[in-house]
């Protein structure tokens, strides 16, 4: 099985630093000086997490924390740097959070004994020591995919992806995070006319174009969330941060904002299929312009698509929508209904909001042991069961036969 650690290297990465700061070697994991191991042991450094709740509390014992906190990746990233986030922040009010995230490819590896059974508490069971993800992206076997406009408001696919050869935005460089903005823009210029349009640097757009991205619902802001300032991703905003948005707006690229880069197809209403299919024209189209420079994007047969939180490795995939449910929401059963189908809920303006007028975003729970295909396919079949339960509840009708076992 094919893992992060041992992947090469593109020739591209080797001309960022020299190739000795990117090469990957079998032998043992590089070690912090001497100077900073002995200062303190182990035990004096262990983190307090007595009132977390977050998944990588669950799986930091003493015994790990002693055996990793001394080791470092090729790129030098350490354990104590990917579960700052979790120390800071003892857990979410609605999802359950990580509290862990990668500094680079390599950390999935060098740190496994953590990331590992993080993995697998996440990800419904998913085991990266015996288990291989699926990829694809051939939208045409979706089956249906037009769901009931009257409830779907809007329909949305996005993923992220990461160069391999650069840290991940909690720890990368200023010079780093350029090269990705570089790498990524130089593609973008390369898509096909229905694809095409125009890059919007945060540092260099003008008041009327950022009104306008505000406008469009386009344009992200710094993190201000503790889950992300504590790991790092707000540094030296907005040096090397943009949105690429086509002439259609409705295939966006955000560059150098959670991961190297969010790749979103979108619109109104609640044609997913269509959706799917400008998503994965999209992004094979980037990946093969990436790949024409010598670039690739960080890849294993194990983890599928690797990118900063381990909660979107796999395919990164979250294939959402708007939908009105204000009556099958009130219902008590309904987190449980969620649950069974896979799906999770949140406000319409994200992770931190709360649905107004029972319009949720309703997205796949799961991102690793399924294929894209499986994924989408599960959200529309779903979101449609959801709609049909609504309707029956509309006209005062029992819904019992409709909820999954």
């Amino acid at each position: 099985m094919t893992s992060a650690w041992t992947k090469s290297i593109p020739v591209a990465a080797l001309a960022l630093g020299g190739a000795a700061a990117y090469m990957h070697n079998n032998e043992a994991h590089a070690r912090l000086p001497p100077t900073r191991q002995l200062k303190f042991p182990p035990s004096a450094d262990f983190p307090d997490l007595t009132h977390h709740h977050n998944i990588m509390k669950n799986h930091l014992t003493p015994g790990v924390y002693a055996k990793l906190r001394d080791v470092v990746t090729p790129n030098g990233i350490t354990l104590d740097q990917c579960i700052q986030t979790g120390v800071d922040n003892q857990g979410h009010p609605f999802i359950k959070i990580v509290g862990l995230v990668a500094g680079d490819e390599e950390s999935y590896e060098v740190f496994k004994e953590l990331f590992y059974p993080v993995i697998k508490e996440r990800h419904n069971g998913y085991d990266p020591e015996t288990q291989t993800h699926p990829i694809d992206l051939d939208a045409s076997k979706i089956k249906g995919g037009q769901l009931d406009e009257k409830y779907v408001l809007s329909s949305r696919v996005r993923t992220g992806r990461a160069i391999r050869g650069i840290p991940h935005p909690p720890v990368c460089s200023r010079a780093e995070r350029r090269e990705v903005e570089r790498v990524v823009t130089d593609a973008l210029k390369g898509l096909p006319t229905e694809l095409a349009g125009k890059y919007y640097s945060l540092t260099t757009m003008t008041d009327a174009e950022q009104e306008q991205l505000i406008n469009d619902h386009f344009l992200f802001d710094k993190p201000v969330s503790p889950l992300l300032t504590s790991s790092g991703m707000a540094r030296d905003w907005p040096d090397a941060r943009g949105i690429f948005h086509n002439d259609k707006k409705n295939f966006l690229v955000w560059i150098n904002e959670e991961d190297h880069s969010r790749i979103i197809s979108m619109e109104q209403g609640g044609n997913m299929k269509s959706v799917f299919e400008r998503f994965c024209r999209g992004i094979n189209e980037v990946e093969k312009l990436i790949q024409a420079k010598g670039w690739e994007f960080q890849k294993s047969d194990n983890l599928g698509y690797i990118l900063t939180c381990p909660s979107n490795v796999g395919n990164g995939l979250r294939c959402g929508v708007h939908v009105k449910l204000p009556k099958l929401s009130q219902d008590p059963r309904f987190n449980d209904i969620l649950e069974k189908l896979r799906l999770q809920k949140r406000g319409t303006g994200g992770v931190d909001t709360a649905a107004v007028g029972g319009t949720f975003d309703i997205s796949n729970l799961d991102r690793l042991g399924k294929s894209e295909v499986e994924l989408v396919q599960q959200v529309i079949d779903g979101v449609s069961l959801l709609v049909d339960m609504e309707k029956k509840l509309e006209k005062k009708q029992s819904i019992q036969h409709l909820i999954p076992k």
